[in-house]
């Protein structure tokens, strides 16, 4: 019993919840606050899941199966090659799913890949489980993409999380890419995690889905991000056939299901593309507005912001100059100019102190608005 509290409190904080909670605060106090950081889309619920939702309020919403609403999970694996409706289970959002996902398929003790810079609670979940996360860094040299030579360098693995696009990076592996690094797991015997939350917010090429080289990796997906749906706390998992079983079984007794009436949502929302389109297009749009807006505050030095709707920014120019790290540089920002940003200390450990991640998901207004007010800060 010690033994277990102890792990779960070596788990770091979310930095990015810390401040927004700060944020939440200052702005309840009165005071303008302009959201850079959390990546949490400004746009409601779409309008035909809000109808469905509507429609059902008067039904029972009680538990579902515990793999969720058969039309749901078949239409979610119509979104694959060749998937079988059964591998398909809805859960309470993806953080459940990564959980579901490493009860499953690992032991306390495995060693799982985890990328630096790299969405932090892949780490913060495995240590809380007993598993030990090993840092995977990787920067532009390989336009911040994990290869082969990663694995190598990283020893001996049981288990690796590929994200694409990325958090915070926005990097999008492409199909002959994500070809080779599968194919090297295959080799390694290691066993693949894929993050494809935000698969539907690109600003090129389609990113390629993960399942059409490696069809035994285990896909954890949300209707958080694309489908404007934080809230909801709904997700999916494709899990391989031959431990759909125990996902299941885990669900059953960890969750129940997800919520009725999200998954209710969920169904709708996968009909109104034409609504969440334009979102994307707006993203796009705010990608370029915070781009140009942080040059014109000195800050040019950033990963390829491929897909999802992050900007990761190298600032030395300030951490060093003030003799602070990137966690300090935020507070700073927060509490001078009311522009609430996510220090990179969140995503990568050893590199992060001089990393600050700016979320664009919001309107643009506020993104032109911020940026403007970082390039007339003056320390």
């Amino acid at each position: 019993m010690i033994e277990a509290a102890l792990r779960a409190a070596a788990v770091p904080p979310f930095h990015a919840m810390a401040m927004s909670l700060q944020a939440s605060q200052l702005e309840a106090a009165g005071q303008r606050i302009l959201h850079l950081e959390v990546g949490q889309p400004s746009t409601p619920l779409p309008v035909r899941a809000r109808d469905a939702v509507r429609s059902q309020l008067d039904k029972p919403l009680g538990y579902t199966n515990a793999g969720g609403l058969q039309s749901l999970r078949r239409r979610l694996a119509d979104r694959y090659e060749d998937v079988d409706t059964n591998r398909v289970l809805v859960v309470a959002g993806a953080s459940a799913g990564f959980t579901l996902a490493f009860l499953t398929l690992f032991e306390p003790g495995d060693r799982v890949g985890v990328l630096e810079p790299g969405y932090p609670c892949y780490r913060n979940a495995l240590i809380a489980l007993g598993m030990i996360p090993v840092p995977i860094p990787v920067g532009p040299d390989t336009r911040w993409a994990p290869t082969p030579d990663h694995l190598d360098r990283a020893g001996d693995l049981d288990g690796i999380i590929i994200a694409s696009p990325s958090n915070p990076t926005g990097t999008v592996l492409g199909a002959d890419a994500l070809a080779d690094l599968t194919s090297a797991c295959r080799e390694r015997a290691i066993t693949v995690i894929a993050d494809e939350i935000y698969h539907s917010i690109v600003n090129g090429l389609p990113a390629p889905q993960i399942l059409n080289c490696h069809p035994e990796a285990f896909v954890v997906s949300s209707f958080s991000k694309y489908f404007s749906m934080t809230g909801w706390r709904v997700g999916w998992v494709v899990a391989p056939d031959s431990v759909v079983d125990t996902v299941e079984r885990l669900q059953q007794n960890l969750y129940i299901c997800a919520p009725h009436v999200s998954q209710v949502a969920a169904l709708a929302a996968l009909d109104a593309t034409d609504e969440l389109d334009q979102h994307v297009e707006r993203y796009r749009a705010n990608r370029h507005l915070l781009i140009d807006g942080l040059a014109a505050a000195g800050i040019t030095d950033i990963a390829p912001a491929d897909g999802a709707f992050y900007v990761y920014a190298h600032v030395p120019q300030f951490t060093r100059e003030l003799g602070i790290d990137s966690l300090e540089l935020c507070q700073r920002w927060l509490n001078e100019l009311g522009v609430a940003t996510t220090s990179g200390i969140d995503f990568d450990l050893a590199r992060g102190d001089e990393y600050v991640r700016f979320s664009y998901a919001g309107t643009g207004d506020d993104v032109g608005e911020a940026v403007g007010l970082l390039a007339g800060w003056t320390p």
